[in-house]
């Protein structure tokens, strides 16, 4: 019979090296349960704004996006670059929340997030203010799309670091369990105070506007009172000044305005439009259709009309061949 191997004192383990021993044979915590979902596998699926807002954005004024429509929110798959229909995976209706966030968030370009780093960048009122934005804040996305027809900033952005906003969207917290949904974030942008509306400048100008509507050209200011003080007092007077002598109304502005601000100033005016109305200016030769800004539209001679166009090719043509023949 085999002999047992007696334990003496040296074989016993103190208390505490066992309890130790135990302790360590205990599965970690991090295997028993799996990490959460957004660090596992970025989902594919992300809300995005169809338009950019509109600008210049002012305190009370309604958001709309640059074709002057509501803004629009659409849910879609950036694998198959394509929208995101109701399925079943995805329930529908879905809860969407519109926040500010700083304008500095996701300024280097990203296109990815977590939904902790842009819950860090959302902005909040300013203490004794209103919610800084108000309208359809909370709206239900259904079969992928939702519109926001009422939203506005009632605060302007300047205390910012960034100095200006952006406006997020995002499902609403709690309200969703399923694959990650990246959020939407429109582009940075400047909300003024509505005391500077009466001030803005219009896009496209019409030709009525004061001269002073046009980019580059302040209320008051010494552009201003250079144009009034010789009878340009709207953008209609400023564009005929322009067609008929470009030069005069440069040298009438002065040193004191760039190349780089007359350009920015002259891009603004040309943005105007003009309507169909159109004028006969007649002379012995040829009469003359101009509309309403002094631009020539047609030359007519006898019962034939000419475009400006026609008549710079004809003239080209003429001067290489007097060039050839010499």
């Amino acid at each position: 019979m085999a002999g047992r191997r007696l334990r003496g004192d040296s074989d016993e383990s103190p208390p505490q090296q066992s309890e130790d021993k135990r302790m360590r044979r205990l599965p970690s915590f991090s295997t028993c349960f799996p990490k959460h979902n957004e660090a596992a596998e970025p989902s594919s699926l992300k809300l995005i704004f169809m338009n950019q807002p509109s600008q210049p954005i002012f305190t009370g004024g309604r958001i709309e996006d640059t074709e002057n429509n509501p803004l629009q929110i659409l849910i879609v798959d950036t694998k198959k670059n394509e929208g995101v229909p109701r399925s079943s995976f995805l329930p529908s209706p879905l809860r969407i929340e519109l926040v500010a966030l700083d304008g500095d968030f996701a300024s280097g370009g990203e296109e990815e997030w977590t939904s902790h780093e842009f819950q860090s960048k959302i902005v909040r009122q300013r203490a004794g203010k209103r919610p800084l934005l108000l309208g359809d804040v909370n709206v239900t996305l259904t079969d992928g799309v939702v519109l926001i027809p009422e939203l506005c900033f009632t605060d302007n952005s300047s205390w910012t670091k960034s100095g200006k906003f952006k406006i997020g969207a995002r499902t609403v917290p709690g309200s969703y369990t399923g694959p990650r949904i990246t959020e939407a974030v429109t582009e940075p942008f400047k909300v003024k105070d509505h005391r500077g509306e009466s001030y803005k400048k219009h896009h496209p100008p019409a030709l009525g506007d004061e001269v002073w509507r046009l980019e580059k050209i302040s209320k008051d200011g010494v552009f201003h009172s250079k144009l009034a003080a010789n009878n340009i007092n709207t953008v209609q007077d400023f564009l005929k000044l322009w067609h008929v002598d470009p030069d005069r109304i440069r040298q009438m502005l002065g040193k004191g305005m760039s190349d780089r601000t007359w350009d920015a100033t002259i891009r603004h005016a040309k943005e105007c439009v003009v309507g169909e109305k159109l004028y006969l200016r007649r002379s012995p030769k040829c009469d003359l259709l101009l509309n309403p800004v002094c631009e020539v539209v047609a030359v007519v001679a006898g019962t034939a009309a000419f475009a400006p166009q026609q008549l710079n090719r004809a003239a080209d043509r003429v001067s290489t061949a007097t060039t050839c023949s010499s």
